[in-house]
């Protein structure tokens, strides 16, 4: 069985450490949510902040971060 990645120096190998800004297109249950990424939906965490649908968030390793518009 091999070891799991890990991240080397500044950069994290799942995101590149960059947040992007998607779209909350459905509010599920659990402090999650679906936004659309132009390629399809997927399913990100709303825990850290107060997202609702349409709001645009800013995204970091499927963790919104930030509510960029309402």
């Amino acid at each position: 069985m091999s070891s799991p990645p890990e991240c080397h120096g500044d950069t994290c190998i799942t995101c590149s450490d960059e947040a992007l800004p998607f779209v909350v297109v459905r509010l599920l249950d659990h402090d999650l949510a679906l936004v659309d990424t132009g390629g399809g939906a997927e399913e990100i965490s709303i825990a850290l902040v107060e997202a609702d649908v349409g709001d645009t968030v800013l995204v970091h390793a499927k963790e919104a971060i930030a509510v960029l518009t309402r």
